[in-house]
């Protein structure tokens, strides 16, 4: 069975090739197009099919368009319905709809040579579900929450040898992810997506406004929630894009923040008991990725494990759409499946781009020396990832041990200051530095750092004493974790500051030629491209 997952209704559209069960490939149509999540900047662009990255899963999977057995499109229009009465009054639903339901069309147009009849829509929501419960290998429970989906926000379900039972959806206009993006709206961020912004400045604030979120935003005892209206502005004012945070602002973004984590923690256990008790949890859909929620879920919640997809955004549901389709299982192990380069290939591209570059015994031993140094290294290898968060594949590197760290990596990116940047960990030190879930491979919770490090990482140490920790195992990540053990040999601290390659507003390097440009427009000093290494002094002087 060969199916080309597609996700390309709201926002990050994405292609996914599943063949037989086994995941050949998934990317991000941002890292062919080079637009932020898919899209142009005009309120609404459902027209806009992931052809370049659907075009390459085929080709990764050496399949013609006419090869493949079905298309999993991950949004069902004949689930739709006139959603004024359910209070939904956005003008680009009828759109939407419209667009879904020519979708067959559109993707034959796309793909020449596919079979339109071979298109099935998956639910959203189903989509989101399978990318989560059919990629662990055990029966569990599955929550997904996000801004929206045909008619309903969320989805409580449970998998049981591979079949998803739905336990409750929630339905519109009762949405957590909407409560989320209008406050991110109301802050003055100027993207849906930049719910990360929020998340990170209600560190600073304090939750006063909790009380009045207690009445507006709750759970209902049944697996469900309702948002009432809110009236911003009666809260705050509404910041400009360019305007100053003030303390008011990061205390509402507390206040939200915190009942977001207490309705959460009760869908969570309603959804335990009414799946009878298991012992994992997975979950998707945007609001999952909220990764301090996450947190919270895992320390308080009934679960023993918590799993979230790492695609957890509407991109996960090209690759949930496949699997769902197939209602095979197929265990997650890597989010490395992206676009990847052949060493030929990356020295070919250096020559062309007249680079000066070494292939040094060990790339992972270069660039730890330049860490070391208190430089910052661009680190391009293997295969890109899958999802929003650089787990070491296209990453930039700096050394967590200088306080400045944070203000020259936010410059460098070009972002806001209050923003933290998170650490790397081989597995086996995690233990001695920080507390909370392990292992953590895909940077999806944050974790508490122990009070002994903290003066000893402060780079990485965000203001509420936590980190968004990446744990490495070298069974899975060899080349990272040798570069982490060079790092502590030279430093004594075995963790390394990541975070994502590319500048603000842009989506993270994906060929070989990305890499080189912002090496060459960024204050980075060694570029590690595979085996190669490009140092910044002896290519530009400086």
């Amino acid at each position: 069975m060969r199916v080309l997952g597609i996700n390309a209704i709201f926002h990050d559209p994405a292609a996914a090739l599943v063949v037989d069960g086994r995941v050949v490939a998934a990317a991000e149509e941002e890292r062919f197009s080079r637009r932020k999540h898919g899209k142009r900047p005009v309120p609404f662009a459902a027209w806009e099919l992931p052809e370049l990255s659907a075009a390459w899963c085929l080709r990764a999977g050496d399949l013609s368009p006419g090869d493949v057995d079905a298309v999993a499109y991950s949004f069902d229009p004949g689930l739709c319905r006139d959603l004024t009465e359910l209070g939904v009054t956005d003008p680009s639903d009828h759109l939407r709809v419209d667009y879904a339901r020519r979708a067959p069309q559109f993707l034959a147009n796309a793909l020449p040579g596919l079979d339109p009849d071979r298109v099935r829509f998956v639910p959203h929501h189903v989509a989101h579900a399978a990318s989560a419960g059919l990629s662990v290998p055990e029966d569990n429970a599955v929550l997904v929450l996000d801004g929206r989906g045909e008619v309903a926000s969320h989805l409580a379900g449970v998998y049981r040898a591979g079949d998803l039972s739905t336990l409750r959806t929630q339905e519109l206009p009762h949405s957590l992810g909407l409560l989320y993006e209008d406050l991110t709206r109301h802050l003055g961020f100027q993207h849906s997506s930049d719910e990360y912004k929020v998340m990170a400045l209600a560190s600073y604030g304090s939750p006063r406004f909790l009380d009045l979120f207690r009445d507006l935003v709750y759970a209902t005892g049944d697996g469900g929630f309702r948002v009432e209206r809110i009236d911003w502005h009666a809260l705050t004012k509404a910041r400009p894009a360019d305007g100053e945070l003030t303390e008011a602002h990061a205390d509402l973004a507390a206040s939200v923040q915190t009942r977001l984590e207490e309705v959460l923690l009760d869908l969570v256990r309603w959804t335990f008991d009414a799946a009878g008790g298991p012992k994992t949890l997975t979950m998707a859909g945007g609001t999952a990725l909220n990764c301090v929620a996450n947190a919270r879920i895992a320390a308080e919640g009934p679960f023993e494990r918590v799993w979230v997809q790492p695609a957890a955004g509407d991109s996960g549901t090209a690759l949930g759409a496949a699997l769902a389709f197939g209602r095979t299982p197929s265990v997650f192990t890597t989010a490395a499946l992206g676009r990847g380069w052949s060493d030929d290939e990356l020295e070919a591209e250096l020559r062309r781009a007249a680079l000066p570059y070494e292939r040094p015994a060990s790339i992972a031993a270069e660039a730890a020396k330049v860490l070391a140094g208190n430089g910052i290294v661009a680190w391009y290898q293997g295969r890109s990832e899958y999802g929003p968060r650089a787990l070491g594949h296209r990453s930039l590197l700096a050394h967590p041990g200088d306080a400045d760290t944070q203000r020259r990596m936010n410059d460098v990116k070009g972002r806001e200051q209050f923003r933290p940047i998170a650490p790397m960990v081989r597995a086996e030190r995690f233990g001695e530095i920080f507390d909370g879930v392990c292992p953590s491979p895909y940077m999806l919770f944050v974790h508490r750092v122990r009070p002994e490090w903290r003066d000893r990482i402060p780079a990485v140490t965000h203001v509420d004493g936590t980190a968004r920790v990446q744990t490495v195992h070298p069974d899975t990540e060899p080349l990272v974790a040798a570069m982490l053990a060079e790092f502590d040999r030279l430093t004594g601290l075995p963790v390394v500051v990541n975070t994502s390659l590319n500048t603000a507003g842009r989506p993270m390097v994906d060929t070989p030629r990305e890499a080189m440009e912002l090496f060459g427009s960024a204050p980075v000093d060694l570029l590690a491209m595979g085996p190669f290494a490009v140092h910044r002094r002896q290519a530009f002087g400086a």
